[in-house]
């Protein structure tokens, strides 16, 4: 399931596709209603049928907006849209740390 450019979901709009893994799919999105960049993890539909994996989804966000870390994201907001879950955090540019460690082995 990949969202199109420019897909609204709740007060998001979807800019591009960040990445992909087996819990969702991560998007450069813009909060419309404070004009700022986040990173939007979506879980996908096939996923969000089955209520344990949406259960932990939620879960991760829950624990992840516990911590407060300079090098950890922050949390903006956990929502559901349009039958859409997803987790609104802090958008930070740079390298990943697979990037990072390939960089670091040089």
């Amino acid at each position: 399931m990949s969202i199109a450019k420019g897909t609204r979901l709740s007060h998001y709009e979807i800019r591009s596709q960040l990445g992909a893994g087996g819990m969702g799919e991560v998007y450069l999105a813009v909060d419309t209603r404070l004009d700022r960049t986040v990173a939007l993890k979506i879980l996908p539909a096939d996923v969000a049928s089955n209520e344990q994996r949406v259960r932990r989804f939620l879960q991760e966000a829950k624990a992840a907006s516990a911590l407060n870390h300079p090098h950890i994201i922050t949390i903006h907001e956990v929502g559901e849209a349009d039958s859409t879950y997803f987790i609104a955090t802090e958008f930070i540019d740079g390298l990943t740390l697979r990037e990072s460690l390939l960089i670091a082995d040089c």
